[in-house]
């Protein structure tokens, strides 16, 4: 299982929210290169990066960011946050990301994305989903669709996705533990998927519980800013 550590960023700092509210803000580090040189240098390959104010206006904003960290580590950088136009594809891309990763334009304008899918190949596209009680969560999670997790995950796959997270947005930021339940029963209905757990994570013991449930990868925030999981743990997980 691979570990995949995350920073959020508002005006270029790393920061965390708190079950994706802007008003629960805290300001971890003002420089975002000096974390994910710390997680490099434990041995981690990956990095989720996400630019919140990017989600809140609907385009790329800190595709600085992005650019420095991809030209300053080796970290397999998906990067997301208001993606909704090709032209922001292509900066995110242009800026150094190795996937894009979309979440709301999977669930509110499928063919904008099949279109991406065809200029960029799905191969390029880590799906971000928000769910709630099964059902895909919308709008800052605000809004509950009658979309069912399974039969998204199920489409996306026949579109060529090969890599997917899904949040449960009652546990993200919270510290209480992951859906492990949840997750079991995605790994099992698609085996066949690189799945992604994220949010709720605080301890390793979590890890051990997403392992077990047959997740390929988990993705770490919280935990590791608030000291409850050390950078150096993860690198020899």
């Amino acid at each position: 299982m691979e570990i995949i550590p995350a920073i959020d960023i508002i005006d270029g700092k790393c920061v965390r929210l708190t079950q994706g509210d802007y008003n629960q803000k805290k300001i971890y580090n003002e420089h975002p290169l000096e974390i994910a040189r710390q997680f490099e240098d434990a041995g981690l390959r990956r990095l989720h990066l996400v630019d919140l104010d990017g989600a809140k206006a609907g385009q790329v904003k800190n595709w600085k960011v992005l650019e420095t960290i991809a030209g300053k580590t080796s970290l397999l950088i998906d990067f997301g946050g208001g993606l909704k136009k090709e032209e922001d594809v292509r900066i995110v891309f242009n800026s150094g990301a190795a996937l894009a990763t979309v979440g709301s334009i999977a669930v509110k304008n499928e063919e904008e994305l099949l279109k991406w899918f065809k200029i960029f190949g799905s191969d390029k596209f880590l799906i971000g989903a928000d769910v709630k009680n099964e059902k895909i969560a919308i709008g800052g999670w605000i809004e509950t669709t009658d979309i069912w997790i399974y039969d998204f995950i199920e489409k996306y796959i026949q579109h060529g996705i090969k890599q997917l997270f899904c949040t449960d947005v009652s546990k993200d930021g919270k510290l209480e533990g992951p859906a492990i339940e949840l997750y079991k029963n995605i790994t099992s209905k698609f085996p066949e998927l690189n799945f992604i757990a994220s949010g709720g994570v605080s301890n390793m013991h979590d890890l051990d519980a997403l392992r077990q449930a047959g997740c390929k990868g988990v993705i770490i925030g919280k935990a590791i800013y608030e000291g409850r999981i050390k950078i150096d743990e993860l690198g020899s997980f």
